[in-house]
C-alpha cells in the first residue's frame, strides 16, 4: 500500500498514537484475504481480476493436482508414491502438536531411510521449507541444528489453506478455528525467510517451544506466532524472562507496540521485521516500514529502510 507523503502530512496524529492504527482494519482484511488466495501467480491474477474466492479455490485445487501429477510421472531414484506420501502428510503432521516430524504419520511403521530421500527432493524442489530444530538458542545457530529434528512448511500458505479444507468463512469471519495456529506459522515463517542472512529455527525441549529462532549478527530472537490478539505463551515468556534478550517478537492481529521486552508485530508487517527490529524502542513502525511517529509528539518523520 502506498500513500503520498502529502496527504499523511494532513492526517491527524494524535499524541502518542499508532499511526499504523487508522489503516488497521484494513491491513487485517488484507492479510485474511491473503491467507485465502496465497501468492500463487495465478491466485492473484484471478483475485485482481475478479474477487472471486471460488475462483481461486478451483485454481488451487488444479495447482495441487498438476504437482501431484507430476509427482507421479517423476522416474528418477526417488520414489514418486512416497514424495506424494510426504506431500499429503504436511497438513496432519502441522495440525499435531509435534516437535518434529514424524516419519510414522506419513505411514505406519515409517522410518527416516523410508522417506528422507523424498523429503529432500520436496525441499530442493522448493515445495516444502524446512527448518531445524536447535538444541541451544546461542550464536551460531548452524552449530546447534539437530539435523534428525525438523518442521515442515508449505511453500504456499493459501494452498496450504486449501490443501486443509478450511472454509474462507472461518478466517474471515471466526477469531478462532481448527488449524489457525498452523496456519499462521506457515505464513510468518513464509515471510521471514530471506530478510535475515541466516535462515529460521526453532527450539523444542520437553519444557516448552519457541515457535522461531532468527539469527541477526550475532544476535539471538526468539519469535512467537499468534494467529489473534491472544498474548498467552509460557515458554516464550519463561526463556525472555531468563535471558533478557535484546529483542523478542510476537507476532499477532494486536497492533505494532512494546509488552515490556517484547516487541508485538502485526502480522500484516512480519515481511518488514528485519525494519521493525531496527527501530528504536521510542517510536513506532508505520505500515510501509518507511515511516515513524515518535512516541509523545505530533511530528511525522521519514526514516529509510535499513
Amino acid at each position: 500500500m502506498k500513500i503520498r507523503y502529502n496527504k499523511l502530512r494532513k492526517l491527524n496524529i494524535q499524541k502518542g498514537q499508532v499511526i499504523e492504527e487508522i489503516f488497521r482494519n484494513r491491513l487485517l482484511e488484507a492479510y485474511n484475504n491473503y491467507l485465502i488466495i496465497g501468492g500463487m501467480p495465478e491466485c492473484v491474477v484471478s483475485w485482481v481480476n475478479h474477487k472471486d474466492p471460488a475462483a481461486v479455490s478451483r485454481i488451487q485445487r488444479e495447482l495441487v493436482e498438476i504437482y501431484e501429477n507430476d509427482f507421479s510421472k517423476h522416474n528418477g531414484k526417488v520414489n514418486s508414491g512416497r514424495i506424494q506420501m510426504v506431500f499429503r502428510s504436511i497438513v496432519s503432521q502441522l495440525a499435531k502438536s509435534n516437535e518434529k516430524f514424524i516419519y510414522g504419520a506419513v505411514r505406519q511403521g515409517g522410518r527416516a531411510r523410508d522417506f528422507e530421500e523424498a523429503i529432500e527432493w520436496l525441499v530442493s524442489a522448493g515445495m516444502l521449507n524446512r527448518i531445524y530444530n536447535v538444541s541451544k538458542m546461542e550464536h551460531p545457530l548452524s552449530a546447534f541444528d539437530k539435523l534428525d529434528q525438523f518442521k515442515l512448511f508449505l511453500f504456499d500458505t493459501g494452498l496450504l489453506k486449501h490443501m486443509a479444507d478450511i472454509d474462507n468463512g472461518a478466517i474471515l469471519l471466526k477469531s478462532n478455528y481448527q488449524f489457525k495456529g498452523p496456519l499462521t506459522e506457515n505464513y510468518v515463517l513464509q515471510q521471514l525467510r530471506g530478510q535475515f542472512e541466516v535462515e529460521p529455527r526453532y527450539y523444542s525441549d520437553k519444557s516448552g517451544e519457541i515457535d522461531f529462532v532468527l539469527q541477526r549478527g550475532m544476535e539471538i530472537i526468539p519469535v512467537e506466532a499468534k494467529g489473534g490478539e491472544d498474548k498467552s505463551a509460557p515458554s516464550f515468556k519463561r526463556y525472555i524472562a531468563q535471558h533478557h534478550p535484546e529483542h523478542a517478537i510476537r507476532f499477532s492481529k494486536r497492533g505494532y507496540r512494546k509488552d515490556g521486552e517484547i516487541t508485538n508485530i502485526p502480522l500484516y508487517l512480519a515481511r518488514k521485521t528485519k525494519n521493525c527490529s531496527d527501530v528504536a524502542n521510542d517510536t513506532f513502525l508505520f505500515c510501509t516500514g518507511k515511516q515513524v511517529v515518535s512516541r509523545g509528539t505530533k511530528a511525522l518523520t521519514r526514516q529509510r529502510n535499513h
